[in-house]
């Protein structure tokens, strides 16, 4: 069974590793290429255990970042003349470039951020005659499906639950094909939510079966996207939770 998700989180490569840089503290100008590489091939390896379609825009980075780790554990090279030395130490850092674009796209994203609020500022004002707008204040406003929680986040998540489930996972077994329809995973986990009040993320994986994570988490990201559901989380790691958002059935 084939099934597509398109969640508007996805930015493209540069998105990611800014998203990455930021979570783990990093210094934009001094970035530890091979620790940052490990957790971006990390992200790449998830989707596609997830069957998500990765972009080739996303390969082109990784091959730039595998690329840039490779020159610099090349040995630097012994050069006696003094001049030599000095143009061989101005030479470019192989990461000026990378870094370059991370803070160009930083402030096209910051400038995106100021650019919303000047649009949501200015969707505030109105120049027709005052009217009777109590009617709009009954109205419920829309539930944000996300919350604090990003893309990003979700596959943090989902690799620990890979990682769990195979070191619980027994070397031998029998696999028996059970394909579950997204829709029934859907009514399940909306099901099971509003009986509890909220769960955690991780809980709603107890089975050990790989095409039953995948389901499963493709069921959440589209409760997420028709907001039947909201997911929080107080902080980078901490645990998500996932609550009901609407009271009519999936």
């Amino acid at each position: 069974m084939k099934y597509s998700v398109k969640v508007d989180a996805f930015e493209g490569p540069l998105d990611l590793l800014l998203h990455l840089i930021t979570s783990y503290e990093i210094d934009i100008y001094d970035i530890p290429v091979a620790a940052i590489t490990e957790q971006y091939m990390n992200y790449i390896h998830t989707m596609q255990e997830l069957k998500l379609d990765v972009a080739s825009e996303y390969l082109v980075m990784a091959a730039t970042l595998l690329a840039i780790k490779s020159k610099m554990l090349l040995p630097k090279q012994e050069v006696q003349d003094f001049d030599q030395q000095m143009e061989i130490e101005m030479d470019e850092d192989p990461r000026e470039d990378l870094v370059r674009r991370l803070i160009e796209y930083r402030k096209f994203k910051q400038a995106a951020v100021g650019l919303k609020e000047k649009e949501t500022a200015r969707s505030m004002i109105f120049t027709r005659e005052a009217m009777d707008l109590t009617y709009y204040e009954s109205q419920e406003e829309d539930v944000n499906p996300v919350a604090n929680v990003t893309i990003y986040d979700m596959l943090a998540a989902m690799q620990k639950i890979f990682t769990k489930k195979l070191e619980k996972a027994p070397r031998r077994t029998t696999i028996e094909r059970q394909e579950i329809p997204i829709e029934t995973r859907m009514k399940q986990i909306i099901n099971d939510i509003r009986s509890s009040g909220r769960r955690k993320f991780s809980e709603l994986f107890a089975s050990s079966n790989r095409e039953q994570l995948v389901i499963t988490f493709l069921a959440v990201l589209e409760l997420m996207k028709t907001k039947d559901v909201t997911c929080e989380q107080e902080n980078n790691f901490s645990e998500i939770f996932i609550y009901a958002t609407k009271e009519n059935e999936v």
